[in-house]
């Protein structure tokens, strides 16, 4: 817990101003999306330098107080919050891009750069930054490394970790580390880079990321299908992605598109109602590749895996199409949504998913679930919807029940309990279903080296015994 003594010298590193300790802060900062664990926060920091974030670390150490991240706080998984009393260290100072390479396409920023100012910033250089999900507009650059974050572009453009070329860090130690350097060809021993890249701040805090972007994808065009049941789903991928380049592949539920037209705002994709709808979008380079995917869609209507589609004509019309996948989340928030982030081989997902869907039917009959996800990259979103009737304490409840079960069957087909959003705390008992008791020894060992104090988001991914 913070002393007066170390608040004060918090308060002497950062600023006075910089050091929040009101009820408003406290709510605000030292969260995330989850709903699980109630903020507890002892204060919050605010640093602008890679030395501040060292000095407030090394303070830490010697007054032996605990440690969070924050950063736009749209994790999924509690991996920042701050819920027994810990300083949180806030990044939104830290949001500078600092140096650009045009002849590397390498560009240099802080951790508290926001995922779409990047984003605008490469498009202003006439260059890319692909990784791009939902809530683009308020994560953070640190946030995403800390947990390797994905979305939408996956199956084109990889995960964060694709694009980090190099970290400047602070590790629990409170040393300054600057890893890689950005260079692409590096072979001097271990890559340290990639530890912290997914350690969800467990590790030490990334200050500055140096990301490699790409050249422009051209003329995009989006399709969205409407499928009689989820194996079309699968063949219609196969079909596509046997001679088109996909930039993405997603898929969801009909239940999802209701969510999100509900509102009036954007509209259905075609008259007909479908069990499940994939979304693809690829580069019409030439008029060839736009009539070579309208003969792929005949084709696939023809073996009846399609009942009906429609190809974006515009950008409006695309960015619309993309609203029918991208605003399910926001659309189902207000149902409290139990959600799992899941993954397994591309291959294994029909299966996966019969068996999942079979556990879920049978303990929630009355319960409505919203499947969508990154079928593109294996990863599926299950979201059980909260009835209005049913506090959400009871609900929570209900759904931990069949948690094992879940997580069972993630085991058994050698996937992974959570694709995208981390362990953090909520994610924090299931780690045996992903990871061997070898390979979770090796996890705390790591921690111990970069972190001998456990100061930095201790509580994260697994505990420490004392």
């Amino acid at each position: 817990m913070l002393t007066p003594s170390a608040l004060h010298q918090l308060q002497a590193i950062v600023g006075e101003t910089r050091v929040k300790t009101d009820a408003d802060s406290l709510k605000t900062w030292g969260v995330d999306w989850t709903k699980h664990f109630t903020p507890a926060a002892s204060a919050i920091v605010f640093p602008a330098t890679t030395e501040e974030v060292q000095a407030i670390v090394r303070l830490a150490n010697v007054e032996k107080f605990a440690l969070v991240p924050s950063g736009g706080r749209t994790g999924l998984s509690a991996g920042a919050v701050a819920a027994s009393g810990e300083v949180v260290i806030s990044f939104d100072r830290m949001n500078k891009v600092l140096e650009f390479h045009a002849a590397d396409r390498l560009v240099r920023v802080q951790a508290g750069v926001v995922t779409e100012q990047l984003q605008q910033y490469a498009d202003e250089q006439d260059l890319y930054y692909p990784v791009d999900f939902a809530s683009a507009g308020s994560s953070q650059i640190g946030g995403n490394i800390g947990t390797n974050a994905g979305g939408i572009k996956v199956i084109r453009y990889g995960m964060t970790r694709n694009w980090v070329l190099g970290l400047t860090v602070v590790t629990g130690k409170g040393d300054i580390l600057r890893l890689n350097k950005g260079m692409i060809k590096n072979a001097t021993g271990y890559d340290l880079r990639h530890l912290f890249i997914g350690a969800e701040g467990t590790l030490g805090f990334v200050t500055e990321a140096e990301i490699k972007l790409e050249r422009k994808p051209r003329n995009l065009k989006v399709m969205v299908l409407g499928t009689p049941d989820f194996a079309s789903v699968m063949n219609i991928l196969a079909t596509f992605q046997a001679q088109l380049d996909l930039t993405a592949f997603e898929f969801f539920s009909e239940l999802a598109v209701q969510c999100v037209t509900a509102s009036g705002d954007i509209a259905r994709p075609f008259s007909e109602v479908t069990p499940f709808y994939a979304l693809l979008e690829f580069e019409a380079l030439s008029e060839v590749m736009e009539e070579q995917a309208m003969g792929l869609f005949e084709h696939c209507v023809e073996q009846g895996w399609v009942i009906n589609g429609v190809m974006s004509q515009n950008e409006t019309q695309l960015q619309n199409l993309w609203r029918l996948r991208e605003d399910i989340s926001e659309t189902i928030a207000k149902y409290t949504p139990y959600k799992n982030d899941i993954s397994v081989l591309i291959s294994r997902v029909p299966a996966f998913i019969a068996d999942i869907d079979a556990i879920v039917t049978e303990n929630y009959p009355d319960f409505d679930v919203v499947w969508f996800g990154h079928i593109g990259d294996g990863n599926l979103h299950l979201n059980i919807l909260k009835p209005a009737d049913l506090s959400k304490e009871d609900f929570f409840a209900k759904c931990q029940v069949v948690n094992k079960q879940v997580f069972e069957t993630v085991q058994k087909y050698d996937g992974s309990i959570s694709a995208e959003h981390g362990v953090g705390m909520t994610k924090k008992p299931y780690l045996g279903y992903s990871r061997s008791p070898e390979e979770i020894a090796y996890l705390k060992a790591i921690k111990q080296v970069f972190d001998p104090n456990n100061v930095v988001n201790p509580g994260k991914i697994f505990d420490l015994e004392a």
